[in-house]
């Protein structure tokens, strides 16, 4: 489904990203995890085509993404706050995206629906725009914001972040169904070693851009991943 090879990306003659060959399967959840500065943004930018390559090419289901657009459709994604719109409301937002994706309202009402649990009374019906939410609650949005239209390669960065406990167990669930029963490819980068080992049946561990570890998970990924950064702590 997505293939990378010879990926790398220079900034200032400076090496961020090298990956020879890099493959993912159709409805293979896949974690990216690392330090700061290992990467991981970086190869979601030019799996989106937000930053251009310095080497190489990466494809999704063969089209090649920084020389064609057909990927676009069938591609979804939340990185960050900057993607959503901040003087709408969510419902706006919601529809907004709806229509980019071919979706009509009820279309939309009836996916966001389906998350009630997930937005735990904080979200519909508040009459609040999305720069006046919390960071969690503008997390909330941009993940459900990224189901709509049924796509079939979902990206989220740092999905964990920020949201709370609660909110956090049931965004495993929803990241689980995505992967295991609605064949979708979901990558995910984060720090939370816990989380990702949950969701994933693999994980690659990035550092200074180049692949050090390709890991199908089992019980125990965990412990060897927390080996692995204890060892590699930088003081």
């Amino acid at each position: 489904m997505i293939i990378s090879s010879n990926l790398s990306k220079k900034y200032g003659g400076k090496q961020v990203l090298n990956i020879e060959s890099l493959e993912i399967p159709k409805g293979q959840s896949f974690g990216l995890v690392g330090n700061n500065g290992a990467g991981k943004t970086t190869f979601f930018s030019l799996l989106l085509d937000l930053i251009q390559p310095t080497t190489g090419f990466i494809k999704s289901n063969d089209i090649q993404v920084n020389e064609s657009e057909n990927w676009k459709p069938f591609t979804s994604s939340f990185i960050d706050e900057s993607f959503l719109i901040g003087y709408l409301t969510p419902e706006e937002y919601f529809f907004f995206i709806g229509e980019l994706r071919g979706q009509n309202k009820a279309d939309v009402n009836t996916l966001v629906f389906k998350f009630k649990d997930f937005f735990h009374g904080e979200i519909l019906g508040q009459k609040k725009y999305l720069r006046d939410l919390s960071k969690g609650n503008q997390k909330k949005v941009g993940i459900v914001a990224a189901l709509i239209g049924n796509p079939e390669v979902v990206i989220l960065d740092e999905p964990f972040a920020n949201l709370d406990p609660t909110t956090q167990i049931r965004l495993k669930g929803i990241i689980k169904d995505l992967a295991e029963n609605q064949n979708v490819t979901v990558l995910i980068s984060s720090h939370d070693l816990l989380h990702v080992t949950d969701v994933c049946e693999r994980i690659v561990v990035l550092e200074k851009g180049e692949i050090i570890k390709d890991l199908v998970t089992s019980e125990a990924t965990l412990k060897e991943l927390e080996a692995h950064f204890s060892e590699n702590e930088v003081y």
